[in-house]
């Protein structure tokens, strides 16, 4: 069996990712689709200390695979984070993003950041120079987009989201492409500049699944780290266990 350090568990609603540590290294990382082969992995394993954060039920049979190996923590809104979170509802808050914004703030310690989540739904989150977490918004991702348009409207087919898509459609699936990609583009330059205006210089951090499309295509110096929610989360774990 594997001895790790430090072991880091991002659990969502369709795969989870996993993040080995030797402290703020990350030397191995891995997403499973299937729970089993999560748990057959953790079978491989033991560590000194573990964090998870999970959006399911906690009776899954995942947790079981790390009783008994190590000090484990759950990312929760009690847990102390090495930011000051100023979320007016911070029991609502998803879990991804506050362990998002630490992540910001372990690599950029000095700066203001904005990180920019955009996955199933696309999350603008900011903490300033200090470390204090304001919020931030939320707003539709790609495919949520395009599956809204036609299950809110009689006529409008099911499309597929193309990367590609120009500025001017020919037809109605290259216009609800084009509203897609282009309008979304849009937003996030746009949202970008008003936080800007708001609160001065601040680094912009891309994060989430549709990373790749975002990044070639955004305004301006963009810093995309795939892996910041795993990052994150072990900035909180170093914070509640010390700098092992």
């Amino acid at each position: 069996m594997q001895h790790v350090q430090q072991l880091v568990l991002d659990i969502g609603n369709s795969v989870a990712k996993v993040g080995i540590f030797n402290q703020q290294d990350l030397i191995q990382e891995q997403t499973f689709v299937h729970e089993g082969n999560l748990i057959s992995f953790l079978h491989t394993i033991s560590f000194s200390h573990a964090i998870y954060s999970t959006v399911r039920a906690n009776n899954e049979a995942w947790i079981d695979a790390l009783d008994g190996k190590g000090n484990v923590f759950q990312l929760t809104s009690s847990l102390p984070v090495p930011i000051q979170n100023k979320y007016a509802t911070p029991h609502t808050l998803g879990m991804d993003r506050l362990a998002a914004v630490c992540g910001a703030k372990q690599m950029f310690p000095a700066d203001a950041c904005l990180v920019i989540d955009a996955g199933t739904c696309i999350t603008y989150d900011y903490i300033s120079s200090e470390g204090i977490y304001y919020g931030g918004g939320i707003s539709p991702g790609l495919l949520m987009r395009l599956k809204a348009m036609h299950q809110f409207t009689a006529k409008l087919p099911v499309v597929e989201f193309n990367p590609a898509a120009e500025l001017v459609g020919d037809s109605t699936i290259t216009c609800m492409q084009s509203g897609v990609s282009n309008g979304t583009l849009a937003e996030i330059d746009g949202i970008i500049e008003r936080y800007k205006e708001k609160f001065g210089e601040m680094k912009v951090i891309l994060c989430g699944g549709d990373t790749q499309f975002f990044e070639k295509q955004l305004k301006g110096a963009i810093f995309a780290v795939q892996n910041m929610v795993l990052r994150g989360l072990n900035s909180i774990l170093q914070h509640n266990v010390g700098q092992f």
